[in-house]
């Protein structure tokens, strides 16, 4: 008896999120981007963080007076580090104004078999927006 629900246990845990059923594949949509602009900054896990970094600082160096950085999933991590070392790079003259929330994520499920019609899965995932704005410009006669 104990051995078959330890089978069974194995079973469910084999990656539930991928195949919900047999008779689906799941495409994942990419999600919805809040606003566009050169200010605005995705952070994603695959892109270099140098690479973020020295772009936040070439914008806020040309004279950008704030830059937005969106942050999704695990992600959050790296756009929350990305911030951060803003701060210390600017030493003092730029402040940090962060809103955290959740984005609904919409999956298509593909029928994989003839008799089951198309559908859709939403899921739920972290999310953060921060506003990364000059208080005072490096050299300014205040």
């Amino acid at each position: 008896m104990a051995d078959e629900n330890n089978q069974k246990k194995k079973q469910d845990n084999k990656n539930p999120k991928r195949t919900p059923n047999k008779k689906f594949s799941i495409k994942k949509r990419l999600p919805v981007r809040p606003v566009e602009g050169n200010n605005v900054i995705f952070v994603t896990k695959k892109t270099n963080f140098k690479a973020q970094l020295d772009k936040c600082c070439d914008l806020l160096t040309k004279g950008e007076k704030e830059i937005i950085l969106h942050g999704l999933g695990a992600a959050i991590q790296r756009c929350c580090n990305l911030a951060l070392q803003l701060e210390i790079l600017f030493s003092g003259t730029c402040q940090i104004e962060v809103n955290t929330g959740t984005v609904d994520l919409i999956d298509d499920l593909e029928p994989l078999t003839d008799d089951v019609e198309f559908g859709a899965q939403v899921r739920h995932s972290s999310s953060i927006h921060i506003r990364i704005f000059r208080t005072a410009m490096l050299g300014a006669n205040q």
